[in-house]
């Protein structure tokens, strides 16, 4: 037990400890003036406290034990998802989170870390060698849609891509034909543009169906970001207040609890989804940049774990925490700075939530665990 928790990786330790320390100073800021979440910023501390413990407990887990028991956890992740659905409570216009009290538990947060242990098990069986489309990507493909489905109709377009991202991106280093590339990417610029095409020309149509099925809110989302001229002020509410906050902090923030976008109300869920906008109008670009280094280094560190793997499926493991990652902080401050529409996706380690936060920690655990049993690598079954 001491050797494997001698292999702790103490740079992303350090990296994570700092991130807490941000995470908590927003979400206290995020919250002091509005008694309804008084008290977040301990709340995020215990989380982080649970969040470190699973971590190490991970790390003393052989990863590989997961590895073979995917077919298991898949069945679980669906299951929850089919039974969310029909039992989940509805929480800002999605039926995704099963309700405990005062606690809550969305179970498409889970399926993220599950899709990548499943997908990875797939990639290995090839050992390095090009995947080909009838033994690989077919299967990798039905079985990521399966939860892709279930979480659209949540719905929960934010998890939903993510989905995608992972495959990507785990896709991207599994040593695929550059004609499966071509193909893959032409029929992901198609169907945008035709995507585009029928969403404007049935734009009525669409907000009319989604509307009567309490999903408006899809449609504003995506309205917004497409044809933001003819959105209404309503719809563009939460994208412009926050550009507006961002850009008032300018070069060193307006100081800490001094964001008055924040503090009036003017931006929605400035603890969670929209949290980036308190350090963008409080600490300014600097502070960003501050915030966005540590996620390179983060990104940085697991990456180098990535290369130094004797097991190719460990590789991929991390290469899809790391897609996963990505792409929730770019999309994340994307949509606060205008550039992608605004989704449910929280920023890493930062916003408040326990849901997000412990899996994202699992998620370290799981890269933990990598490095620490390595030395005793044996290819599975």
């Amino acid at each position: 037990m001491l050797n494997k928790l001698k292999k702790l990786d103490w740079g992303i330790l350090i990296i994570l400890v700092f991130l807490m320390i941000i995470s908590i100073v927003l979400v206290y800021s995020a919250t002091a003036n509005n008694p309804k979440y008084a008290g977040h910023e301990i709340k995020q501390l215990k989380f982080y406290g649970l969040g470190f413990f699973v971590a190490i407990a991970a790390t003393l887990f052989d990863y590989r034990i997961v590895l073979k028991s995917w077919h298991v956890l898949y069945g679980i992740g669906v299951t929850l998802l089919i039974l969310v659905y029909f039992f989940g409570a509805v929480i800002n216009g999605a039926r995704g989170w099963f309700q405990f009290g005062a606690l809550s538990f969305q179970p498409a947060e889970m399926v993220k870390i599950i899709l990548i242990i499943g997908i990875a098990y797939i990639m290995g069986r090839r050992q390095g060698d090009r995947l080909t489309f009838t033994q690989d990507l077919l299967p990798i493909a039905a079985f990521a849609l399966l939860p892709f489905m279930l979480v659209m109709i949540q719905p929960d377009l934010g998890n939903a891509i993510i989905y995608v991202v992972i495959v990507l991106g785990m896709l991207w280093i599994g040593n695929v034909k550059y004609s499966h590339v071509i193909t893959g990417i032409t029929v992901v610029v198609v169907s945008l543009v035709l995507f585009v095409s029928l969403f404007n020309t049935f734009n009525q149509e669409i907000y009319n169906y989604l509307k009567e099925n309490e999903m408006g809110h899809w449609h504003k989302r995506i309205n917004t970001f497409i044809n933001p001229e003819t959105a209404t002020a309503d719809d563009k509410h939460q994208s412009e207040n926050a550009q507006i906050a961002i850009g008032s902090g300018g070069l060193n923030g307006d100081g800490y609890m001094q964001g008055d976008m924040k503090n009036g109300g003017f931006v929605p869920y400035p603890y969670s989804d929209s949290i980036f906008v308190v350090i963008g109008e409080e600490f300014g670009f600097q502070g960003a940049a501050i915030l966005l280094l540590l996620y390179f280094l983060l990104i940085y560190r697991m990456i180098i774990i990535a290369f130094k793997c004797y097991d190719l499926r460990a590789s991929y493991i991390i290469i899809g925490i790391v897609s996963m990652y990505v792409f929730q902080v770019f999309q994340n401050i994307g949509m606060m700075i205008g550039i992608m529409p605004i989704t449910g996706i929280t920023l890493p380690f930062i916003s408040y939530g326990g849901t997000s936060l412990l899996l994202n920690m699992l998620s370290i655990g799981l890269v933990f665990s990598i490095k620490a049993h390595q030395e005793k690598y044996e290819m599975a079954d």
